[in-house]
């Protein structure tokens, strides 16, 4: 038995029906689910992933099968796997993640492979000029990413680059974006709340009333 077919058994054997669709509801429809919660998910594969991790290199033609299935699970664990195996995801990688950005699109999967494409941008300088273009893309969530990737850096945040970014992503009516701007300015706002206060100064004229709403929940401007 292969891997995929492997961790495809572990879920269908702990699957809740009932729980399944109401977190398929949750997702608006659009996706089916096993049902499984996120701690005993992870803990399906977690033995899995470590002997994964021992290998040194991703193996994508798993994560291509994963990313077929019409389960969602499956899509959390790609997630799950790369960040496992972050140290061996490269700037060359990301083409391949960005197919799965626009695969199965939805807010759930942008959030977390943000984090990928943001681990990378730690190690490898050549990511700032691919999320400046990214925050440009026609598609809102390639644009979402870029908006995103620098979550959670704290200290590790490029300001100038996120001014950047999010100035590219202004002027837009789409919910998912204006969301994703005000909760980028939200994060880094614990970090350096002076800096966004300064950046609200120059540019909450032009700024969407949820992308401000969401910045300015930890701090006043």
């Amino acid at each position: 038995m292969n891997k995929y077919s492997e961790i495809k058994k572990r879920f269908e054997t702990n699957a809740d029906e009932q729980n399944a669709l109401l977190m398929s509801r949750y997702m608006r429809n659009r996706f089916l689910f096993y049902g499984i919660a996120s701690p005993e998910r992870k803990a399906l594969y977690k033995e899995f992933i470590n002997t994964e991790k021992k290998k040194k290199t991703p193996d994508w033609e798993f994560l291509d099968q994963c990313y077929e299935d019409e389960h969602r699970e499956f899509q959390y664990l790609v997630f799950d796997y790369l960040l496992a195996l972050r140290k061996y995801v490269s700037f060359e990688d990301i083409p391949r993640i960005r197919t799965y950005i626009l695969t199965k699109s939805w807010w759930d999967t942008i959030d977390f492979l943000c984090k990928v494409i943001g681990d990378i941008g730690l190690r490898d300088a050549r990511v700032k000029e691919q999320m400046i273009e990214w925050s440009k893309d026609e598609n809102i969530w390639i644009r979402r990413t870029a908006i995103e990737h620098q979550l959670g850096l704290k200290e590790k945040t490029d300001p100038e680059l996120l001014e950047k970014i999010i100035v590219n992503c202004l002027g837009s009516d789409e919910f998912f974006l204006n969301k994703a701007i005000g909760w980028a300015l939200r994060d880094y706002s614990k970090t350096d709340p002076e800096w966004v206060r300064s950046f609200m100064d120059r540019y909450a004229d032009q700024m969407n009333a949820l992308s401000i709403r969401e910045a300015g929940k930890y701090i006043s401007f």
